[in-house]
């Protein structure tokens, strides 16, 4: 990525100045986000941050229920159209007004067929506007989601597009930059004061802000501190005032410290590990995951309550499915996982004449909590039971590609089936066949059409009971399939400075600092 610089007009700063105070809030993250294009990559983390600038036409509140943002009311009309009535008086932080244009071009631009969200709006087809504050929505069907899929398509300014070329999409994984990679202009509680790709990003509060605050922040330095090493030494020295990773093996540590204030938690992201379904593998020997008794035999062969007890320190859930059990679609049934059982998993290699076959395992080192660590663990495991694989470790920006292009023949993955809150998330973007907007992050290539078919009949089901039957039932195959191990349910671990009176910490792992209070100084 270009070190690009990004700063506000000299009018906003400006204007912004008088509102500037002590309370700041220095933010040090162990990443960097992607991108200031929320349409950029499919990154919870990335989107989650941009929630500080740009807003959406509904959101979710402290309970995770959906409520209104920049609309204020919807109706479903006949012909499957969703009709959204905007908010008056919205300000983008330019000084535009937001109105139905915005909302169209906003949709245009995610469903645009190379945007790398497009998988987020599955059911959409058009959008229309009927006045400056109501627009319409047409889904191709009787869907049941789509105010689910809205929580985080934010929403741009169409003039503010079109004046910087900016109306196609850009893409991370591609390397495809535009203005929008490196400017922001949304409507959100914070503006972009200055940006420096893996140095720092500079929030500072809008003035102008339609909603209400609850906090009291009105700057914060955000700061990528990718060693956890040097991430504790700046909590413990007060450099920094807060962090969503603060690293497990610490947290005795960190919370012993009169200045610090450790929160933790499980959070709804589930952990868990893929297969390549293709034929061969990235070195083009035949594929043994293609077997069924080999991805049992993997399943086996991991110690997940050793993993949880040693590597994760006793944090976090083990989880034998693929949905945390605050998501609609969760089954408890399902909800245990493969015995450890190494002698029955050498058995089986055996039986499949996969004795000694050799193979990749891509992972990251800055994404999953601890999970150079776990993937270290699991090489170990599968190479007692007669596996011969190899460790790819690397930072995300690059293991990324290798696993979204197929080229991993075993990888990590995390899924929080978000913004959708609903096992359809994963459902519809990882398990289902491949296509236009489904199986988005399908990166082993498999296909089941068993499965396909429950997928296809909830994404239509109204009645929610139903629906979420379907669900569970096609996570049930995918569990009988092995098309992913499931590993945990990530452990959440914040910390934060005295300087700090609260902050909001939900299971979704996303930090609200425009809730969050920093105490009063003399």
């Amino acid at each position: 990525m270009n070190l690009k610089k990004i700063l506000l007009t000299g009018a906003a700063i400006a204007c912004l100045a008088g509102a500037v105070s002590a309370n700041t809030l220095r933010w040090g993250s162990a990443r960097d986000i992607n991108s200031l294009d929320p349409y950029s990559y499919g990154s919870t983390f990335t989107i989650s941050f941009l929630n500080h600038v740009y807003e959406g036409l509904v959101r979710y509140n402290a309970d995770l229920k959906i409520e209104p943002a920049l609309a204020t009311s919807w109706e479903v009309l006949p012909g499957n159209i969703w009709r959204f009535h905007l908010r008056e008086g919205v300000k983008f932080q330019d000084g535009a007004d937001f109105t139905a244009d915005d909302v169209v071009a906003s949709l245009t631009r995610v469903s645009d067929p190379a945007s790398p969200l497009k998988g987020n709006l599955p059911a959409y087809v058009s959008s229309k506007k009927v006045d400056d504050h109501t627009v319409d929505i047409q889904v191709n069907g009787t869907y049941p989601l789509l105010l689910n899929d809205l929580t985080n398509i934010h929403m741009f300014d169409a003039g503010w597009l079109k004046a910087h070329d900016a109306e196609k999409p850009t893409d991370v994984a591609k390397k495809i930059e535009g203005y929008a990679t490196f400017h922001a202009n949304g409507t959100g509680p914070f503006m972009v004061e200055s940006r420096v790709p893996d140095s720092k990003t500079v929030l500072v509060a809008n003035p102008n802000w339609w909603d209400k605050r609850q906090g009291n922040v009105d700057r914060i330095e955000f700061t990528p501190i990718a060693s956890a090493a040097t991430r504790v030494a700046a909590l413990l020295g007060g450099e920094i005032d807060f962090t969503e990773a603060a690293p497990l093996q610490d947290l005795p540590r960190l919370a012993a410290s009169p200045n610090l204030k450790v929160l933790e938690g499980s959070e709804l992201r589930t952990i868990m590990f893929g297969f390549n379904m293709r034929d061969k593998l990235h070195n083009g020997q035949p594929n043994p995951f293609k077997d069924l008794k080999v991805r049992q035999a993997v399943a086996m062969a991991i110690d997940l309550n050793r993993i949880h007890d040693k590597v994760m320190r006793g944090k976090g859930r083990v989880s034998g499915t693929y949905v945390a059990p605050k998501i609609p679609g969760y089954s408890a049934d399902q909800d245990v996982p493969v015995a450890y059982d190494p002698d029955k998993a050498a058995q089986l290699i055996k039986e499949a004449g996969a004795e000694g076959a050799s193979f990749e395992l891509v992972c990251a080192n800055d994404v999953w909590v601890n999970e150079e660590e776990i993937c270290n663990a699991v090489v170990s495991m599968l190479t007692r039971v007669g596996l011969k694989p190899t460790l790819s470790i690397g930072p995300n920006a690059v293991q990324q590609i290798k696993q979204s292009s197929g080229e991993a023949d075993m990888f990590s993955f995390g899924w929080a089936n978000e913004p959708m809150l609903d096992a359809y998330s994963i459902l519809l973007q990882v398990f289902e066949t491949k296509s236009d907007n489904a199986g988005v992050f399908n990166w082993g290539g498999w296909s089941y059409p068993e499965i396909d078919k429950l997928i296809q009949s909830a994404s239509v089901e109204m009645d929610r009971d139903k629906r979420l039957k379907m669900e569970s039932d096609a996570l049930k195959l995918v569990k009988d399939n092995l098309i992913m191990i499931p590993f945990h349910q990530q452990p959440m671990s914040w910390a934060v400075s005295d300087k700090v009176e609260s902050v909001v910490q939900q299971s979704d792992n996303k930090a609200r600092h425009w809730l969050t209070v920093m105490k009063a100084t003399n």
